[in-house]
């Protein structure tokens, strides 16, 4: 098989699959990557330990910090304790939130508590792109009502850099103070 075929194939399994996890399988969240295709979790009762991913994923599939997984356990493993089985995307986490079976530890705290009659669809906040490689991404306040200088002529006039030709062929910087 081919790898175009192979990563075809892995690609299709991962994005169509709707699985329902067996009484052994756990959701986990992803911590970090220690390296050499292994990944530190987290499961919704808060114990950590690490997943090897298996060679089909390797080099078809990446897996960033705050992704779902469904992972086996490994009898035997004392560090590596599970092995990866499927990265669970935006709609497969719908699909198990509806069928009930979604971890209530990993359910975001706007989910938990919605408001009534709030006026946003349900996809309208899931929709904005967070950078969860970022440690601490989304907990900054971006609330911009703090009194600042909001005078345009100086901060116009301290922003431009003025470029003197000091003639030998280079230019030298000066800042207006």
């Amino acid at each position: 098989m081919s790898q175009a075929t192979k990563r075809k194939h892995v690609a299709r399994e991962v994005l169509d699959e709707r699985v329902v996890p067996s009484p052994r399988q756990r959701i986990v969240r992803v911590l970090g990557t220690p390296g050499n295709n292994l990944h530190e979790v987290e499961t919704a009762e808060g114990a950590r330990f690490l997943v090897s991913m298996p060679p089909k994923f390797r080099r078809h599939i990446w897996i960033k910090r705050g992704d779902f997984l469904l992972v086996d356990p490994i009898e035997e493993g004392e560090k590596v304790k599970a092995e990866m089985r499927l990265v669970l995307f935006r709609d497969h986490v719908r699909f198990l939130q509806r069928q009930g079976l979604w971890p209530e530890a990993f359910t975001p705290r706007d989910e938990q508590s919605p408001q009534p009659g709030d006026p946003a669809g349900e996809d309208s906040a899931g929709e904005l792109f967070v950078n969860t490689n970022r440690a601490g991404a989304g907990d900054e306040d971006t609330d911009d009502t703090d009194e600042e200088d909001t005078d345009d002529t100086d901060t116009v006039a301290d922003s431009e850099d003025k470029h003197v030709d000091t003639g030998d062929g280079g230019a030298q910087d000066t800042r207006c103070p």
